[in-house]
């Protein structure tokens, strides 16, 4: 239990701070660039990468918890 509440606070923290870097790019649209250019842009930056991993960590975490 203890061991699944951890993986869960961690994927959280990835996923905020993926989370935030991605809407922060978003002013990246602001300056006239296109969605195409966003896009391949937070593919490319690895902070952004961080946002699926902690969602991952977040589902394995609630979906192999003992039901106790």
């Amino acid at each position: 239990m203890l061991f699944t509440s951890i993986i869960f606070l961690i994927g959280f923290g990835l996923t905020v701070s993926g989370g935030v870097s991605i809407i922060a790019y978003l002013n990246l649209l602001t300056t006239g660039h296109s969605f195409y250019d966003f896009a391949s842009f937070i593919f490319y930056r690895p902070e952004c990468y961080l946002l699926p991993i902690g969602i991952i960590l977040m589902a394995v975490a609630i979906y192999n918890s003992d039901p106790k």
